[in-house]
């Protein structure tokens, strides 16, 4: 079902964007940009947060971290991740499959600049074996996303 609502996202939003199925795992970034054949920080991973009361997404490149000062200083408080049941259940995704498309409930989300060291940007695409690529504008205008600072430069 989530691979399908992503299919169903694009083909309304950007049918021009393909998905790519490897047929591989591409749960964690390190599988990712292996399969892909890209650098870490190219993969483009979805967090599932919670900042007080309210759980949104920050999508940064796969090498970063969030910084919680940052993070609280941005969006209002120190972030929580969420366990993998809640994420599948707000998201509609599975963990190692979760992105900001097709979500099961509206959420917020925000896209950390440091995507913006890449020309192209590869996020899951609901599945642990799918992605897309893409640029990181379009990832934002395509999500509504916001632009925020909240991740550690990469070390």
């Amino acid at each position: 079902m989530s691979l399908e609502s992503v299919r169903a996202f694009l083909a309304a939003h950007a049918p021009d964007i393909a998905i790519i199925d490897q047929g591989a795992s591409t749960a964690t970034v390190l599988e990712a940009a292996e399969t892909l054949g890209v650098l870490p920080g190219q993969i483009a991973k979805t967090l599932s947060i919670r900042v007080g009361e309210t759980v949104m997404l920050v999508v940064a490149r796969g090498d970063a971290r969030l910084d919680n000062r940052k993070t609280k200083d941005a969006l209002g408080g120190r972030p929580r991740m969420l366990g993998a049941e809640e994420v599948e259940a707000l998201t509609g995704h599975p963990v190692g499959g979760v992105c900001p498309f097709g979500l099961a409930s509206p959420l917020p989300i925000y896209c950390d600049v440091s995507l913006k060291d890449f020309e192209t940007v590869y996020p899951a695409a609901g599945s642990r074996t799918a992605s897309v690529r893409l640029t990181p504008g379009r990832l934002a205008v395509l999500t509504g996303a916001t632009w925020v600072d909240v991740c550690q430069p990469p070390a």
